[in-house]
Formats: C-alpha cells, structure tokens, sequence
C-alpha cells in the first residue's frame, strides 16, 4: 500500500464528525495519520481483531460485511469517501465485530487510539459527534428491520438502487438514471434480507415490467419515478 500525504485535510469539512477541531488540533491529527492508497480487494481490518484506532475514508468506497452463523460473508453496508468507519469498536473499546473491505481503489486515513483519545479529551464535541454518528446508524439498523418486516423484496431492492443512484447514477439528456452496482447481486440480497435467487428473480420481473434493466453490475433506470412507485406499492398488507 502506498503511502499518500495530506489526505486527511478533506476530514475538516462541516458534515464529517472530525469538523470541530481546531485548527492547532487538526493540525496534530495530521502530523500523526497514516493515510494510504488501496485496491479494490484489499481488507481494511479483520472481524474479530483488535481496533487499534479509527478509519477515515479519503477517496473510494469500503464494504462493510460480517460472518453469519453459517460462515458466510455478508454485506452490511457501504462506506462512502469523507464518512469514518470503524469507529464503534474504538468507542466500546472491543475488538472489531465486523469486517472492511476496499470494494474500488480508495484512500483510507489511519488515526490512532491514542491521537484519537487525546482528541476527544481536548474537545469534546469530537466524541459527541462519534456516538451520534453511531446513534444514527443504529437507527439506520432499525429501519432497515422495519423494511423487511413492511415492504416487500420488490420495494426493498427498488429503494436500494433509489440509495445507491445518489452516489452512483449519472442522470442522461433523456431523464434516463444509468449506474454500476458497486456489489455483486449475493451481496445486495444481503443488504435487503433476501436470498440471491429471489433477487435474481425480482430483476427479471422489474426487467419485464420495464422499471430497470440490468446488464451484468450496470442499471438503466428509465423513470426513476417508477422506483418510487415501487415503494408505494410494496408495503405488505
């Protein structure tokens, strides 16, 4: 992995948790992070090893998986550039519960335990900012039971592409939405609670009723309107 400097001067900005430093304060969180640059493939960390620090992601995309009772890998959720990432293991002070993989080449940012620690201890708010963070993805956590519980497979994966068409979609001259999928089709059916063939299935009716048409990882989505649609008309009865 190649060694990348000032990568971590992007973390200021207003909508990561580490904006409320100081200037003198980032300054010496830049003096001591590692950044550096990763290809796709590459893991992060392992689940079960011990958090040595927090993740800061540069550039790129980070998948996010955790082993199953039967050993498989499944997908979480994904990483964006200018989110953290690994940092409840470092507030619960445990060893990481689940895995981080590079889905793309990507820039990661390194801060260590103690440079995060002494942070949080001179300015507070950067741990406040950390445990809302991990408040809004606990409720991210519930919504996505409540989706499975009120919301059909069909509704779940259309309001999965609605997600990833923010990050990933180029809009075309004719309104038409076209982007790649970042994860394979096993680990979009993890993310919605389905199994792999019934995804395989409900992308042949969406295919058939002309609300998306998939060519291996890249999606055409001709009306985005009808994704919405598909929202609406999932809610199970």
């Amino acid at each position: 992995m190649e060694a990348q400097k000032d990568c971590f001067q992007c973390a200021a900005e207003e909508h990561t948790e580490w904006c409320d430093l100081s200037e003198a304060e980032l300054a010496e969180v830049r003096a001591a992070v590692i950044c550096r640059r990763v290809e796709a493939g590459t893991t992060v960390y392992h689940e079960g090893t011990p958090s040595l620090g927090v993740h800061y992601l540069s550039e790129g995309l980070i998948g996010i998986r955790k082993v199953d009772r039967d050993g498989n890998a499944i997908m979480l959720h994904l990483v964006a550039g200018g989110e953290s990432f690994g940092y409840r293991s470092f507030l619960a002070g445990e060893d990481h519960t689940t895995t981080a993989e590079c889905l793309e080449p990507s820039i990661v940012c390194f801060v260590e335990r103690s440079v995060v620690s002494r942070m949080i201890e001179k300015n507070p708010a950067l741990g406040l900012r950390f445990l809302r963070r991990a408040v809004t993805d606990l409720e991210q956590i519930e919504e996505k039971r409540i989706h499975c519980q009120t919301l059909s497979v069909r509704a779940r994966l259309a309001h999965l592409l609605l997600v990833l068409r923010k990050r990933f979609a180029t809009a075309m001259p004719d309104g038409e939405q076209l982007f790649d999928l970042p994860v394979s089709r096993k680990d979009m059916a993890a993310m919605i609670g389905a199994r792999p063939e019934t995804v395989s299935r409900i992308i042949r009716e969406m295919e058939d009723d002309g609300v998306a048409q998939f060519a291996k990882r890249q999606v055409r989505v001709p009306e985005i309107k009808e994704l919405f649609h598909e929202i609406e008309l999932g809610y199970h009865v």
